[in-house]
């Protein structure tokens, strides 16, 4: 395990990083990140009741279409279902750990497309559990806890 508190990221720079790889839509970014997120806080806590190791503070939303940074929503809304350009700025120098975690999560994920990756999320617990009680297409700020993420992808690890 790593030791260290949380990472001192924001999901914008992680946004950053994953977008110098290559362009796509924002709904894909956002399932990046969430998996990113939730694979940092799997592998580097020991536990569940000692979850500070985070790869950034942002909580993830149940939206009706998977988990949202609202911040990130904001800031990629414009261009809708269309891609995001590639990245072509300096990006955020990151430990060789926490970059060989995100590099997995790419190879994982990378290829699949923001529906795909959407109905992924959908039938994961994290999601799920933040939805209950909740019509398919309502809308919701509800966050998803790191409880339930940790629950769910320490599974797939033991």
């Amino acid at each position: 395990m790593i030791n260290q508190k949380k990472t001192g990221y924001t999901a914008d720079q992680i946004a950053d990083w994953y977008l110098s790889k290559s362009n796509m839509s924002p709904k894909k970014l956002q399932k990046i990140l969430y998996y990113a997120y939730a694979w940092v806080l799997t592998l580097t806590n020991d536990d569940i009741n000692h979850l500070d190791n985070k790869l950034f503070d942002n909580n993830f939303e149940a939206w009706a279409h998977g988990p949202v940074i609202y911040s990130i929503y904001e800031e990629y809304k414009l261009y809708g279902y269309n891609d995001i350009p590639k990245y072509e700025g300096n990006i955020v120098k990151l430990p060789d750990d926490i970059s060989d975690i995100l590099n997995q999560v790419w190879d994982e994920y990378g290829s699949f497309t923001s529906d795909q990756l959407e109905s992924i999320t959908h039938q994961e617990t994290p999601w799920i559990n933040a939805r209950e009680g909740l019509s398919p297409l309502a809308s919701s700020n509800k966050v998803i806890t790191d409880k339930d993420i940790f629950e769910c992808y320490i599974e797939r690890v033991a």
